[in-house]
């Protein structure tokens, strides 16, 4: 393998990270929820396990983000018009986001709710 490849594919993708974060702002409210989850989690002292359900909860959100902005990007270059199909694939891929969306905060309420049911009640 070429080392300079190699590199450069991470050149790559760390662009295609900061070109979501700076333009989408689904992507920017999902890293501020992450970091607030990150904290809540450190405050609460889950364990591991329920840490590495949290990270792969946050990192599955960041990637099905990231695809939902790639199928935009690649429906808006097929068709720059209003096409039935265009509106449905852009349609398909939030949908995708907000169904994992809600998936994170069913299983963060699973894995909160017993550790603060005895701060809050």
């Amino acid at each position: 393998m070429n080392p300079r490849k190699f590199f450069r594919s991470f050149i790559y993708a760390a662009n295609g990270i900061y070109h979501v974060v700076k333009s989408e702002q689904n992507f920017r409210f999902h890293l501020l929820a992450a970091i607030v989850v990150v904290i809540a989690a450190a405050a609460t002292g889950l364990s591991a396990f329920e840490w590495i359900i949290i990270v792969i909860s946050i990192f599955g959100m960041f990637m099905i983000e990231l695809v939902n902005a790639s199928i935009e990007r690649v429906v808006d270059l097929v068709t720059p018009e209003l096409h039935p199909l265009a509106k449905q694939a852009k349609d398909l891929a939030a949908g995708a986001c907000l169904i994992y969306a809600i998936c994170t905060v069913i299983v963060g309420l699973i894995i909160f709710i017993p550790k603060w049911s005895g701060i809050i009640l």
